[in-house]
């Protein structure tokens, strides 16, 4: 019987260690800048068509969460789609969403932080972050981005980098801009998102 008793404490141990390293492993690297909340349908539609995703364009969603803008991306225009996210839960989440919509051959979930991930093969970004994450990622996108990539924002300017075109969605704003030719100088921001 002890024989047993020891058997069944050690195999215990043994699933709540693997559980607990699993846990471990599955959650972000560090906080996340921001929380996740989904991007509605509409506005995501509204995204995509501001950005005049083609079936050429290579879509990249920085701080995905569930996947659904390149998911949308890939199944609605035939586009290739990276989604970047910090946690490794809801990057497992996008790639599951990806196979259930029939495109995970065309899009990809990784696990990275936005300010230190190579997005320069990008032809379309998007985004759906906080005003100060949109600042401090402004002159990486300037960095990275070839002249001409597009650049569309839910709900959050870049400071006093002016958008070419604004639109209201579900009373949310979008915004679209270029990243322009180099040696354009960066907006210098006075810190009020407009």
């Amino acid at each position: 019987m002890k024989h047993i008793t020891r058997i069944s404490t050690v195999l215990g141990l043994v699933i709540f260690l693997s559980a607990a390293a699993f846990a471990q492993n599955d959650a972000p690297a560090r906080t996340p800048d921001v929380p996740f909340v989904p991007t509605t349908p509409a506005i995501v539609d509204a995204m995509l068509k501001m950005a005049n995703v083609k079936k050429t364009d290579v879509v990249y969603d920085l701080g995905s969460g569930d996947g659904r803008i390149v998911i949308a991306a890939a199944k609605k225009y035939g586009a290739r789609g990276v989604g970047v996210d910090i946690n490794p839960s809801l990057v497992a989440e996008a790639t599951e969403n990806a196979k259930k919509e029939g495109v995970s051959d065309k899009v990809t979930f990784k696990v990275g932080d936005l300010f230190d991930f190579d997005f320069s093969e990008a032809t379309v970004v998007t985004l759906y972050l906080l005003p100060s994450v949109n600042l401090k990622l402004r002159p990486i996108l300037w960095e990275q981005l070839k002249p001409g990539t597009r650049v569309v924002s839910h709900a959050f300017s870049m400071g006093d980098w002016k958008p070419e075109k604004t639109e209201i969605v579900d009373g949310s704003t979008v915004y679209f801009w270029r990243i322009p030719e180099r040696g354009t100088a960066e907006p210098k921001d006075d810190g009020n998102d407009r």
